[in-house]
């Protein structure tokens, strides 16, 4: 069994399409974890504030397998899979961490390397798998957190209501 780190993010009707995706991903991983929601600024691009939180599963799957339903959940959520990178989003699901699994390929780099730049990542990340270690880096996601700017990047907590919300370690 694989543990999988994953990223979900909107600011297109954040709320509903975050349900809805959350949703249909416990429904493939019904051992989802799923961190607290946060509110935060676009980055690279001027648009609606986004809610971001971070789910974390295990699974058999194989990375390319998960991909695929993080697309199926995305669509359900409106997501045009050619939409441009750096615009509003009604559904972002991507793999921070898969396992140990260390990649660069085109369209798949692991572990993704904005989870030790953005609060939005880490900090979630840090609350439902504190004691995940960072493969290229080997320390845990609570020390990546602890050593983390905290006040130069506050998270607003924002309660989605989903019932499925499951516990920090």
């Amino acid at each position: 069994m694989t543990e999988v780190l994953v990223a979900a993010g909107s600011n297109i009707e954040p709320v509903a399409n975050l349900r809805r995706a959350l949703d249909s991903l416990v429904t493939h991983y019904p051992g989802l974890r799923c961190s607290r929601a946060y509110r935060n600024t676009a980055v690279g691009f001027e648009g609606e504030d986004f809610i971001n939180l971070v789910v974390g599963f295990g699974t058999g799957d194989d990375v390319h397998a998960v991909i695929d339903r993080l697309h199926e959940a995305e669509a359900l959520c409106g997501r045009e899979r050619h939409a441009p990178k750096w615009a509003p989003r009604s559904m972002d699901l991507d793999i921070l961490l898969f396992g140990d699994t260390v990649c660069d390929e085109p369209g798949l780099v692991l572990p993704r390397p904005d989870l030790v730049r953005r609060a939005y990542m880490l900090g979630p990340a840090a609350e439902i798998a504190s004691g995940f270690v960072h493969p290229t880096l080997g320390v845990t996601l609570a020390e990546l957190w602890h050593e983390f700017a905290q006040a130069a990047h506050p998270l607003e907590v924002v309660d989605l209501g989903w019932p499925a919300r499951a516990g920090a370690e």
